[in-house]
C-alpha cells in the first residue's frame, strides 16, 4: 500500500515513515498542503497533519474531499473538540492526536483501509457466528436474523468497521449522532445495553474502561 505522509515535522515524519516501511508500506513524504493536492492521486491512503506551513490542513482536507475518496487519517497536535469534530465532518476517516503510539497508528490504518471497500463490493463483517452486512443493514446467524433498531445497528456498524480496534466513546458518539452527541451520552449507554442483549454474546462488545468500546475478533 502507498501512503502519502503530509507532515512538516521531521522527527514525526521520520518515525512514521520508518514504521510504515517496516510493515511493507511504500511512502511519500510531503511538507506542504498544496503539494498534497497535486500528489494524492497515486496514494492508497493519506496521513495529514493540520499545522502545515503553507495552508491549514483542514482546508487541504476540504479540497481533497471535493475531488477524491482516498482514505484520509488526520494526525495532528490539535486535540480540541472543535477541531476533531470539524475534521470528521469534513471527511476524515479517522483523527489521531499526537503523540500517538505507532502500534495504534498502524492498527488505525489497517481499520480504515479494510473498510474502504471498492464501490459495488459487498461489505460484510463476520465475527464469531454473526454476519454483519453493512450495506443491507442486517445482522444474521444460522438461527436467523437479529432485529436491531436503527441506532443499535449504527453503533454496531461503527464497531464492525473497526473490528478488533478500540473505538473511543467520543468518536462513537460523533459518528452515530454527529454534533448532537454532547446531549445524548446517556443514550449511547441505553442503546449499547439493548444491542448487547439482542446479540446475546457476552464479551463480544467489550468495554475499554475510561476510553470506549471494541468489537472483539
Amino acid at each position: 500500500m502507498k501512503v502519502l505522509v503530509v507532515e512538516d515535522d521531521d522527527g514525526v515524519a521520520d518515525a512514521v515513515v520508518g514504521a510504515l516501511g517496516a510493515h511493507g508500506h511504500l511512502t511519500e513524504r510531503l511538507t506542504r498542503g498544496e503539494d498534497a493536492l497535486t500528489r494524492h492521486h497515486d496514494a492508497d491512503l493519506v496521513l495529514l497533519d493540520l499545522g502545515l506551513p503553507d495552508v491549514d490542513g483542514l482546508e487541504v482536507l476540504r479540497k481533497l474531499r471535493r475531488v477524491a475518496t482516498t482514505p484520509v487519517i488526520v494526525l495532528t497536535a490539535r486535540g480540541d473538540e472543535r477541531s476533531v469534530v470539524r475534521g470528521l465532518h469534513l471527511g476524515a476517516d479517522d483523527y489521531l492526536v499526537k503523540p500517538v503510539r505507532l502500534a495504534e497508528l498502524l492498527a488505525r490504518i489497517h481499520a480504515v483501509t479494510r473498510r474502504a471497500a471498492p464501490a459495488g463490493e459487498s461489505r460484510v463483517v463476520r465475527v464469531r457466528d454473526l454476519e454483519i452486512d453493512l450495506d443491507a443493514r442486517r445482522v444474521s446467524t444460522d438461527g436467523g436474523e437479529i432485529e436491531l433498531t436503527a441506532k443499535e445497528f449504527d453503533i454496531l456498524a461503527v464497531l464492525a468497521r473497526n473490528q478488533g480496534v478500540a473505538v473511543s466513546r467520543q468518536r462513537l458518539l460523533d459518528e452515530v449522532w454527529g454534533d448532537a452527541y454532547l446531549a445524548v451520552s446517556r443514550s449511547l449507554d441505553v442503546h449499547l445495553t439493548g444491542l448487547r442483549a439482542k446479540l446475546g454474546r457476552p464479551g463480544l462488545v467489550a468495554t475499554i474502561r475510561g476510553f470506549g468500546f471494541r468489537l472483539e475478533e
